[in-house]
């Protein structure tokens, strides 16, 4: 038999994956917009950008006594899909 406890948290996990969706449905809106201004393929990884945004969320995390690691990971996971999201998209913009 499985722990009720268990399942009522996966339940409100479910909930909160829910809401990442429209959060990543957002993003990805935004991410479209940033394609129609991007003239050349060249532009689409931006290095500068990317350690600016990973020390920022570093930073945040710290602030809001998240573990940096854990972020660290999903931030780069999700600049890595957006990269691979934008060079599959460039060209039907």
């Amino acid at each position: 038999m499985k722990n009720k406890n268990i399942l009522l948290i996966r339940k409100k996990l479910d909930k909160l994956d829910d809401k990442l969706l429209e959060i990543i449905k957002k993003r990805t809106k935004l991410v479209d917009q940033v394609i129609k201004n991007k003239r050349f393929k060249k532009d689409i990884i931006d290095k500068k950008r990317i350690k600016i945004i990973l020390k920022n969320i570093k930073t945040k995390s710290k602030k809001k006594n998240l573990d940096p690691k854990i972020t660290q990971k999903i931030w780069t996971s999700m600049i890595n899909a957006f990269i691979d999201y934008e060079y599959r998209n460039f060209e039907k913009k």
